[in-house]
């Protein structure tokens, strides 16, 4: 399994970061001790020449996290032919104890890299690199988290063996299970739309408030109704909108919508959503800077265009997600 494409670019890539960010670590250090601007010494002109360097490279490298999820997912549910009892990307997943804590952990570096990309986009703006001390000290506790994703990902494809009977989405997604999943597949159709609406109104009302108006309030407002409305995003899917594309009352599965027989339209939903998310939190992850007087105008600029990328996101997402729903053959309310 381990000489799969997919599989080594992913462990290629989880490796290249963890090398990148332990290989800057002790300069990391050098810059949380050193690092004065305002200083015209050899070692500060030394600091400055190669933060221009560092940061450069891990943007490629932390860039590839990013895409390193969906090759992740896509590599789950291409890999579901090779064994019995696999219809998706869960059975995939399901072949050994790693599976789903790896796709977790790399939903996690997804998003803290996305913040941290978006802290260096502010801080190289300005005309005094004001975040650069921050920007490091973030990049000391990225580490422990990527390593953690490289070792999760070892583990898991090392023992995907292709003799195991693994299960499929039919058990892990039934209202039967008791799991976290069959809580949300549980749930009346009713409630859980409005649930859904709900969360994704105040995603996007938050986050089109703040790309118009601004504010420290309201940066913080985005990324929590942001996170929010991922949450509700993934609990609409699990309990309805997958209905609706399977025409099946029974089959909550949110990996099978990534098949060719349901014209991928799982990426469809899941991109923007994740984009959305991903840009809604880094617009309020900034803002506790917004106070500094190199930044003054640069937050307030690039956090209202993250906000209003998340709204778009959020109203795509929505948006196909009911015409999922309006154009489907099955009826779960009657009107």
């Amino acid at each position: 399994m381990l000489f799969q494409p997919a599989i080594i670019a992913l462990l290629l890539a989880a490796g290249l970061a963890v090398v990148m960010l332990a290989g800057v670590a002790p300069f990391a250090v050098q810059v949380i001790r050193h690092w004065d601007i305002h200083s015209g010494s050899e070692r500060q002109l030394a600091l400055e020449r190669r933060t221009y360097l560092f940061s450069t490279l891990l943007t490629f490298v932390l860039v590839a996290q990013l895409a390193a999820l969906l090759l992740f997912v896509f590599n789950a549910d291409r890999l579901s032919v090779m064994f019995v009892g696999a219809m998706c990307a869960v059975g995939t997943l399901n072949v050994n104890a790693w599976g789903f804590p790896s796709l977790i952990a790399q939903m996690a570096v997804f998003f803290l890299a996305a913040i941290w990309l978006a802290i260096n986009h502010v801080d190289t703006l300005a005309r005094d690199y004001p975040l650069v001390r921050i920007k490091y000290v973030l990049l000391l506790l990225l580490l422990p988290v990527f390593a953690t994703n490289l070792w999760l990902e070892v583990q898991y494809f090392v023992n995907l063996k292709a003799n195991v009977i693994t299960s499929c989405c039919g058990s892990m997604f039934s209202e039967e299970s008791k799991t976290i999943t069959a809580e949300a597949t549980s749930l009346e159709p009713l409630p859980a739309l409005w649930l859904f609406y709900g969360g994704m109104l105040a995603a996007v009302a938050a986050s089109l408030w703040h790309g118009r108006r601004g504010g420290r309030s309201s940066g913080f407002l985005t990324a929590l109704t942001s996170g929010a409305g991922f949450v509700a995003a993934i609990t609409g899917v699990l309990s309805f909108v997958s209905l609706y594309i399977y025409e099946h009352p029974h089959h909550h599965c949110p990996f099978c919508i990534l098949k060719p027989e349901y014209d991928y339209q799982g990426y469809g939903l899941y991109i923007p959503l994740f984009i959305a998310t991903a840009a809604g939190l880094g617009a309020g992850a900034m803002q506790p800077f917004a106070g500094r007087p190199s930044l003054a105008t640069i937050v307030p600029r690039v956090s209202a265009r993250l906000a209003k990328l998340a709204a778009a996101g959020f109203l795509l997402f929505t948006a196909l997600s009911t015409w999922f729903i309006l154009a489907s053959n099955l009826i779960l309310i009657e009107h």
